[in-house]
């Protein structure tokens, strides 16, 4: 149980903290260091599955805590982009991702349930969806130049639509099982 990955995503949790501990610290470069932690738990969370499979190091601890640590850091830093922006077309995103990552997580649950995980496994726009929210929530939280956060906004409604997209793909995939009468 206690391998390389499994250290790395420990390691993941255990930045969020003090992630949000840097991006309320009351100094000019608060926001650039807590994009630079976020930075580098996304480096953990890539390097860790590598890693997993690399050395042949994958447990079911590891594949059930990596995507809770994924979706706590997310998870954490949407509200911390919508209490910083506090308007409505970051609220709606935020809401709709957040909402997406319960639903596609109690499915997964429950298709496990029924022996069909395979059929709602991470799809490629999953992935993709993944990449644009990174690269938005990486630019909201640093702040650096509104030209920067005008990208971190295009980014966010990307990854909003591919959000929406590979939710309706992941609930297409389970329809039939979704659709039986007990």
């Amino acid at each position: 149980m206690l391998n390389i990955p499994n250290i790395l995503t420990g390691f993941r949790i255990f930045l969020i903290p003090i992630f949000v501990l840097f991006y309320y610290l009351p100094v000019l470069w608060a926001s650039a260091a807590a994009a630079f932690i976020f930075c580098l738990a996304g480096i953990t969370d890539i390097l860790d599955g590598y890693l997993a499979r690399k050395l042949n190091q994958q447990t079911a601890f590891g594949a059930f805590l990596d995507p809770v640590a994924d979706k706590i850091m997310v998870s954490v830093s949407l509200v911390m982009i919508v209490e910083h922006y506090a308007v409505i077309w970051i609220t709606i995103p935020a809401m709709i991702m957040i909402c997406r990552e319960i639903i596609i997580s109690a499915l997964r649950e429950w298709m496990a349930e029924l022996g069909q995980r395979a059929s709602v496994a991470v799809s490629w726009v999953g992935k993709i969806k993944t990449v644009a929210q990174m690269m938005a929530l990486f630019l909201l939280i640093w702040q650096h130049s509104i030209a920067m956060e005008r990208v971190g906004f295009a980014f966010l409604y990307i990854a909003t639509a591919l959000t929406l997209w590979s939710m309706v793909v992941y609930l297409k995939a389970a329809w039939p099982a979704l659709n039986e009468t007990s």
